[in-house]
């Protein structure tokens, strides 16, 4: 796992080496403390020597200031080092997901993608802020403190070879036990966040259909959880304080004890066992820092493999799947599907969606695209500029597959609007303008009249710089779509997909639009998925869907003689009855 995030790291490396080189000299400043102290009781109390207890008290003091003053600064380069490994990781997980399919999407969840990119990512900058202050720190406190509590006495020493693998061991154990459990807290924190980013993005729903309770208690079900987990991990750490507790007064008891004999027999100095204490103190507090550091690693390795499963997923639409790397732009617009099977989960044994499906549209026609729900239809436009890759068969553009334009190219020549309309917070010149950043003001007013969205726009008090809310909440769902219409048309594609993008939109506003379309886009390619048949009479070919499989084609004046699909569809429609 390092080795995959070192690149992350790799631009703070000179931070880095400094930081370490500070936190050396740190610990050889606090380790010559004891040694000096115990000199100043040993040899200067005794002899009364004031010049050599004043000059010994004064290095002691310079020392300590250089050690906090390295400290700090170390402390600085870390956090420094930290934030910037966390700011990297960030941007480089949030380029991973933008270059995912729908498919990829639907594997992580968006929920679980947002607790990745921030309290993933926030452990894992923890951990490194801890290593970096103290993974160098506390090792060399240790063998330090060892090797000059050995230099005072070998024998007392025993001491801490005795307590030091028995608190190792201990909290070593614990921190093992307890890493599955943070890797479950981290899954309940997604299942947390998908409970509030569904009731966030559906309040208006909730609201109209009174369902606050129910929400409130789905809420404190998915909070318990995430309460339950985490109390279920931290009871696990929480036994290492106690244990390191028990071992150090245990530690400390032997060693007055032991220490004590050997100063009334004359063996050692009441200095030297000052410094011994403050020694095995010292070497104690090493292991309690590492303890510290292994719970923080801890829960940094659970986060860590789910960052890792972010970065090395294969973007199931990735360019990396193209045939070509050529930038071509799609000339003519024509699309054909050859024998296309398609399924959201094709490793499993889910019936397909689209099965065998072929067909052609001429460059210029308007195809329009119907059938019950559930049909395909959406999947099938969801083909067309790779949202998501067919299973089997073909589908090609201008005679040439759709895998050998790059992404990029294939999806500047498509203009779409999909099922779900959404629009992002800033004024709707912003909105639209996502449809072409070059656009002038004429041109964005002519898409605008085109979607027939241009009167409503200019009733607002700042017109094309009305400030939308996220999500679009400040206009109805008709003026919505009609700005996500003209954000397409403003693009100029060469092919046109129109999602069900007119049903919200009354039958004269609908009309108009398709009226535009045929006037002012008559050499783009236009398919539109529809539930009217109202929407589709005027269509130079009607595809008709009906469960995943193509029922007919043909215009709606042949449909209605010779598909049952289609007719049964426009009967309920006229009679208003369910076929």
């Amino acid at each position: 796992m390092i080795r995959n995030l070192y690149p992350y790291i790799k631009p703070y490396k000179k931070a880095l080496l400094y930081s370490l080189l500070l936190v050396g000299i740190d610990v050889i400043c606090e380790m010559m403390i004891p040694l000096l102290m115990a000199r100043i009781v040993d040899s200067g109390i005794p002899s009364q020597d004031i010049g050599y207890i004043a000059g010994t008290g004064l290095f002691m003091v310079l020392l300590a200031g250089i050690a906090i003053s390295f400290g700090v600064l170390n402390m600085k380069l870390s956090a420094e080092v930290s934030q910037g490994f966390a700011a990297n990781l960030r941007q480089s997980l949030f380029d991973k997901v933008q270059s995912f399919s729908f498919t990829n999407i639907d594997r992580f969840s968006s929920a679980s993608l947002i607790t990745r990119l921030t309290s993933d990512v926030t452990q894992l900058q923890n951990a490194l802020m801890m290593a970096l202050r103290m993974l160098l720190r506390a090792p060399l406190m240790l063998l330090s403190a060892i090797f000059f509590s050995m230099s005072i006495n070998l024998k007392l020493s025993m001491v801490i070879f005795v307590a030091v693998p028995l608190l190792t061991f201990g909290v070593l154990l614990i921190i093992r036990s307890a890493e599955q459990r943070f890797a479950r807290t981290q899954h309940k924190l997604d299942n947390l966040n998908g409970t509030i980013q569904e009731n966030l993005t559906a309040i208006r729903v909730v609201k109209a259909f009174v369902r606050e309770a129910y929400e409130k208690l789905k809420f404190k079900h998915s909070n318990d959880e995430l309460t339950q987990a985490a109390v279920h991990a931290g009871n696990l750490i929480s036994l290492i304080m106690p244990l390191m507790l028990l071992i150090l007064n245990g530690a400390t008891v032997a060693t007055i004890w032991f220490g004590g004999n050997m100063v009334g027999t004359g063996e050692m100095g009441t200095g030297a066992l000052i410094s011994f204490i403050s020694y095995l103190l010292q070497i104690m507090m090493s292991v309690m820092i590492f303890s510290l550091i292994f719970i923080l690693l801890a829960r940094a390795e659970a986060s860590g493999k789910r960052i890792l499963e972010v970065l090395n997923t294969e973007a199931e639409c990735s360019p990396c799947k193209q045939k070509s790397t050529a930038n071509a732009a799609i000339a003519r617009g024509k699309i054909e599907f050859r024998h296309v099977d398609f399924s959201y989960a094709p490793d499993s044994n889910e019936k397909n969606v689209l099965t065998d499906i072929s067909f052609s549209v001429e460059p210029g026609q308007f195809v329009a695209i119907v059938g019950g729900t559930g049909s395909g239809k959406t999947s099938l436009v969801s083909l067309i500029p790779r949202l998501y890759d067919a299973t089997g068969g073909q589908v090609l553009i201008d005679g040439k597959d759709v895998h050998s334009y790059t992404l990029n190219s294939l999806r500047a020549s498509i203009g779409m609007v999909l099922q779900k309309n959404m629009l992002f917070s800033g004024t709707i010149r912003d909105n639209l303008l996502w449809g072409n950043e070059q656009a002038t003001q004429y041109e964005i007013e002519q898409a605008a009249r085109n979607a027939q969205a241009h009167d409503f726009i200019m009733n607002f008090p700042h017109g094309y710089d009305t400030e939308l809310g996220q999500g679009g909440v400040n206009v109805s769902g008709g003026q919505k779509q009609r700005l996500c219409i003209a954000r397409a048309m403003l693009k100029q594609p060469a092919i046109l997909l129109l999602d069900d993008s007119t049903s919200a939109l009354d039958t004269a506003t609908e009309a108009k639009v398709r009226q535009a379309l045929q006037r002012n886009f008559n050499n783009t390619t236009v398919l539109l998925v529809a539930q009217r048949i109202s929407s589709v009479k005027e269509a130079d070919k009607i595809i008709v869907l009906d469960d995943g499989k193509i029922s007919g084609i043909g215009t709606h004046t042949e449909l209605l003689k010779n598909n049952t699909v289609y007719r049964e569809i426009c009967t309920s429609q006229q009679e208003g009855l369910v076929s």
